[in-house]
C-alpha cells in the first residue's frame, strides 16, 4: 500500500525531506554539543537511486527540524560510491566515519574505508584509508555497511553480508586503536530458508548491535536478490565474539520503512530512525524522506518503538474528545474498544485512513488499497504528517505515504478511546539550507 511517488503534492512539515533529489539510509545520528548530527545517503541530479551515492548532512537542536546542510562526503576516483556507515567520536575528540568504499559495475561488495574531522561543525571531512577488506574464505555475495562501537576496552565492527548459498550474516571485527582491525569471524547469522517467528532474507544491510536494559539487540534491514524488504531484529546475549539469539521478531510492516539507524539520543535513551520509501514530489524534485525518531524498550521479547518524546514540543492544546475534527499535523492516541473497533478519518468525502481491529491483527485502509500488521492489544499511536502516515504499536510500526490534505479530517467513525493533538512545525524547516 504505497501511493506512487509523485502523488503526495505537499512536502512534510515535520519529516526530514531533501530541498531537491534523492535521499535514503539515515545513518550517523550523533548527539555532540547541543546539537543533532543526521548524516543520510544522497544521490545528487536524480530523483530515484543511483549507486554513486554521497553522503548528505543534517542538523539540529531536535530532530523534528534538521537543517540541511551541504554533502561530506562524494565518490572520487578511489571510490564511485560512498554507501551507509557509521560515526563515532575518537579518545582525542575527533570524528571518525566508517563507510563501504564501492565500484561500479560491483557495488554488491565494497570495502570499509574512514573518514576524519577536526572541524567543529563536522561539515568538512578528510578521506583516509581503507581499513577493511572482505575477507579471505567466505564465498561473499554482500559486503558492506560497517557499524562500530565502543564494547568495553575495544572497538567493535559489524558488517552487513549475504553469502552465496543463501546465509544472511553479521561479520565482526574488533581494534584498539581504530587503525588495525581483526577479523573475528561471523557474529550473526540465518539460512535464507528459516521462517519461524519472522523470514531474515539472503542478506543483511545495515546490521546494529546494541544494549537495552542488559540485554544484546541485533537489528538488520531484510535484503534478497535486490529486493529491499523490511526490518527485523533478534535478541539475546553476546558470547565472546558472537550474537546468540533467544528470540527473533519483526519491527516494520508495509513497503516503506527500510534500514533503521539505532542512535542514543542527548539523554542517552536508545533510539531509532528509518528511511521512508514512495514520499516524493518529483514536480518539485525530491525524493524520499526520513521517520520521525522513535525511542526503543523491550517489553519481553518485543523490541517496542514509540514515537520519541520530542514530538510533544510539536503539540498544540489537546482537542476536546467531542470534537469532531483533527489538523491536518495531528499526533493521534486510540485505545480500541473490542475487536470489531475502528477509526475512520475522511477529507471531505475522500478516505485518509481507517484502521479495523481484527483478531490480533489491525487492518489499515487508504483510498489507494489496505495492508495489516499484527496487534495484541493497548494503545495506537497516529502520527498525521502532510501526506505523511506513521502507525506504532507494541507489535510494530507501520508506515506509508497518502495523498495529501490541507484541511482538517473528519472524525467519520470512532471505536474506543480517543485522544488528539494538533502538531505544528518547528523551524528551521528540513527543506532550508545552509
Amino acid at each position: 500500500m504505497v501511493t506512487p511517488p509523485g502523488s503526495a503534492g505537499s512536502r512534510p512539515a515535520f519529516h526530514f525531506t531533501p530541498r531537491r533529489e534523492w535521499i535514503n539510509d539515515p545513518h550517523g545520528i550523533t548527539w555532540r554539543n547541543g546539537t543533532y548530527h543526521v548524516f543520510y545517503q544522497y544521490v545528487p541530479d536524480h530523483t530515484a537511486w543511483a549507486p554513486q551515492c554521497n553522503w548528505g548532512h543534517a542538523t539540529g537542536s531536535t530532530l523534528f527540524a534538521l537543517r540541511e546542510g551541504q554533502p561530506v562526503l562524494a565518490p572520487d576516483q578511489d571510490d564511485d560510491g560512498v554507501w551507509s556507515g557509521s560515526v563515532i567520536t575518537d579518545p582525542e575528540g575527533r570524528g571518525r566515519i566508517f563507510y563501504p568504499s564501492v565500484s561500479v559495475p560491483d557495488f554488491s561488495l565494497g570495502s570499509v574505508r574512514e573518514a576524519t574531522t577536526n572541524d567543529p561543525d563536522w561539515a568538512a571531512w578528510d578521506k583516509g584509508r581503507v581499513v577493511v577488506v572482505p575477507p579471505e574464505g567466505l564465498d561473499l555475495a554482500v559486503f558492506r555497511d560497517p557499524y562500530v562501537y565502543r564494547d568495553q576496552d575495544r572497538w567493535r565492527m559489524l558488517v552487513g553480508a549475504g553469502l552465496r548459498d543463501g546465509t544472511a550474516a553479521a561479520l565482526g571485527y574488533s581494534s584498539t586503536d581504530l587503525t588495525d582491525w581483526r577479523y573475528d569471524g561471523i557474529v550473526a547469522q540465518r539460512p535464507v530458508d528459516a521462517r519461524d517467528p519472522v523470514w531474515t532474507g539472503a542478506a543483511w544491510e545495515c546490521p546494529q548491535l546494541f544494549e537495552i536494559d542488559g540485554r544484546h539487540v541485533l537489528i538488520t534491514s531484510v535484503w534478497d536478490d535486490d529486493k529491499l524488504y523490511y526490518a527485523a531484529y533478534g535478541i539475546g546475549a553476546l558470547h565472546g565474539d558472537a550474537f546468540v539469539a533467544e528470540s527473533w521478531g519483526q519491527l516494520t510492516y508495509g513497503n516503506s520503512y527500510y534500514a533503521p539507524s539505532f542512535f542514543r539520543d542527548r539523554t542517552g535513551r536508545p533510539c531509532l530512525s528509518l528511511w521512508m520509501r514512495g514520499i516524493a514530489d518529483l514536480d518539485s524534485g525530491w525524493a524520499s524522506a526520513h521517520s520521525i525518531p522513535y525511542a526503543l524498550a523491550l517489553d519481553g521479547e518485543a523490541l517496542v518503538a514509540r514515537p520519541h518524546p520530542d514530538i510533544e514540543r510539536l503539540r498544540g492544546p489537546r482537542r476536546n474528545s467531542d470534537h469532531r475534527s483533527i489538523g491536518p499535523l495531528s499526533d493521534v492516541n486510540w485505545e480500541p474498544a473490542d475487536d470489531t473497533s475502528r477509526l475512520r478519518l475522511l477529507c471531505g468525502r475522500r478516505l485518509v485512513l481507517e484502521i479495523t481491529r481484527r483478531p490480533r491483527e489491525l487492518v489499515v485502509a487508504t483510498s489507494a488499497g489496505s495492508t495489516g500488521m499484527p496487534y495484541s492489544d493497548g494503545e495506537v499511536r497516529v502520527v498525521l504528517d502532510a501526506g505523511v502516515v506513521e502507525i506504532s504499536t507494541r507489535d510494530g510500526l507501520l508506515g506509508f505515504p497518502v495523498a495529501a490534505w490541507e484541511r482538517e479530517l473528519t472524525i467519520d467513525r470512532v471505536e474506543g478511546h480517543l485522544k488528539t493533538y494538533d502538531l505544528h512545525q518547528l523551524p528551521p524547516a528540513s527543506r532550508e539550507q545552509i
